[in-house]
């Protein structure tokens, strides 16, 4: 499909109340039209259950986007765009009305037919607006029709299966948008540029020079309001089976032939394929998970996960997930991707550590000097940039090396800020750029890989709490990367340095 710029649509967000339309999609949508890359043929019909009339919800855009701007002319004129719908998702004499209000706008704003359906909702809803939109004629159209959703996409392969099925009968694979926000961050996609664009680092990228790879998502918060949903999710589902798999299929793709997102995609499929399946007696031996208990974040005690609201006192649901995993290729044969992931963790911090093999021979084992190993850290937030570790003359008369840092910030450049996640997906969404988005394929492997994992946990008890809040998780961590003589770097240790 051809990717046009600040292409003509008309959006409906079901869930237009929630969370996620307030806190990320109203304001994104407001940065790309403040930019002037939002199309002035656009409309965007709300929908919910909540009985609001079209001036209380342009209220509430007008709130929502008042933390990123204060033109109030500017915003007014946004707002101008909105409509509102209440629904009810079960019920096809809701659907009748609303493909009349989209209709009528689209004549109005120029649309061109093209409709972008956002479900920000709950997923057990996705497979029944699917099948409404078509079954009720809102997805004949004269343009182009997507479906974005977000995570979850299922609870386990089977589930995926079943609500891919559904969803199929209403949209094609390629008018599907599975939106993983991590893939949106600017240091994400940043990390093909730095492969593929720096011939200092693409020949290095293989296992006769680096010797691991860790990547860290640590969060300070707990899981304030969620505890329902965490409770039949977990670390592992929540965040290994989509925004770590993914990081590590990007780190491990092999150099796509054109940098479009069909053959892009295809390579991460196949860094997928290549992950070793970890079988139900290896579990324990590649794979740790852990509960936070009491303690004391940012000088604050708070409470462990079993006493959080609507969660169960007696949870065997973990909220920490590290694992090593291997990919079986030629290129990365023997080499360790480590992932680790936590609630209630020391800081909030997304990196990736790059850890290069040690040189051949220490010249400088006379004097007792350990070198540090060279590191490429890719920060992905709360900062984000490029670190290169090296290892130099100290100054002086002597010949003695020290570890320097050579370090790229983007806040650094032109005090831009990079732009929200959501901002970019929903503008790659409306141009018709997927490279971004998962496949199906992706979710499927992805699910094939963690449900192994996932059983084993399922059917057996583990010995909960195993960290306190405000630590880097529990012990046996540590002790899986010991095994293989390595460490966890510490993420506080490699903060980027400004520029």
């Amino acid at each position: 499909m051809t990717q046009n710029e600040n292409p003509a649509s008309l959006i409906v967000i079901f869930g237009a109340t929630g969370d996620l339309a307030n806190r990320k999609l109203f304001p994104s949508l407001y940065n790309l039209f403040s930019k002037g890359n939002l199309s002035k043929n656009f409309a965007v019909v709300g929908v919910a259950r909540r009985s609001l009339s079209n001036d209380e919800f342009k209220q509430n855009i007008i709130k929502s986007i008042g933390t990123v701007s204060n033109d109030v002319d500017k915003m007014n004129e946004f707002a101008s765009h909105f409509y509102y719908h209440s629904h009810d998702v079960t019920d096809s004499a809701s659907y009748t009305a609303l493909n009349e209000i989209i209709t009528d706008l689209d004549d109005h704003y120029g649309t061109k037919g093209n409709r972008i359906f956002y479900l920000a909702m709950a997923p057990e809803f996705f497979g029944t607006i699917a099948t409404h939109l078509k079954e009720d004629g809102l997805t004949d159209v004269s343009g182009f029709k997507r479906l974005v959703i977000e995570k979850p996409f299922g609870h386990d392969l089977q589930s995926a299966q079943e609500l891919n099925n559904q969803i199929r009968t209403a949209f094609a694979e390629e008018e599907i948008y599975r939106i993983d926000h991590y893939l949106g961050k600017e240091m994400v996609q940043n990390i093909e540029v730095i492969r593929f664009a720096n011939a200092i680092f693409e020949p290095l990228w293989n296992n006769r020079y680096i010797s691991n790879i860790q990547i860290t998502s640590s969060e300070t918060l707990g899981v304030e309001e969620r505890g329902r949903y965490y409770e039949n999710s977990g670390a592992l589902r929540d965040m290994v089976q989509n925004h770590m798999l993914q990081m590590v299929a990007l780190l491990a793709m092999e150099p796509p032939i054109r940098l479009n997102t069909e053959e892009i995609r295809s390579e991460k499929v196949k860094a997928f394929r290549a992950m070793r399946p970890i079988k139900d007696d290896e579990v324990k031996q590649f794979f740790v998970r852990g509960q936070y208990g009491p303690g004391y974040v940012n000088g604050e005690l708070v409470s462990g996960y079993r006493q959080e609201n609507m969660v169960n006192p007696e949870s065997n649901t973990e909220t920490f997930v590290a694992g090593k995993l291997m990919i079986d290729n030629f290129r990365w044969a023997g080499v360790p991707f480590y992932i680790r992931t936590g609630k209630r963790m020391k800081t909030k911090s997304t990196k990736i550590v790059v850890q290069f093999k040690d040189i051949p021979m220490n010249l400088y084992y006379k004097t007792e000097q350990t070198l540090s190993p060279n590191l490429l850290v890719i920060h992905i937030q709360p900062e984000e940039g490029i670190t290169l570790h090296l290892n130099a003359k100290k100054a002086g008369q002597g010949i003695d090396a020290q570890a320097v840092k050579l370090s790229y910030a983007n806040k650094g450049v032109d005090g831009i800020n990079t732009p929200e996640a959501y901002e970019k997906l929903l503008y790659d969404c409306m141009k018709g750029d997927a490279t971004n988005f998962t496949h199906w394929d992706e979710v499927a492997l992805s699910w094939n890989f963690v449900d192994n994992i996932s059983d084993v946990w399922q059917n057996t008890y583990a010995n909960f709490p195993n960290y306190e809040a405000g630590s880097y998780g529990p012990r046996e961590s540590d002790i899986l990367l010991a095994r293989d003589g390595f460490f966890w770097w510490p993420v506080t240790n490699l903060d980027v340095e400004s520029c």
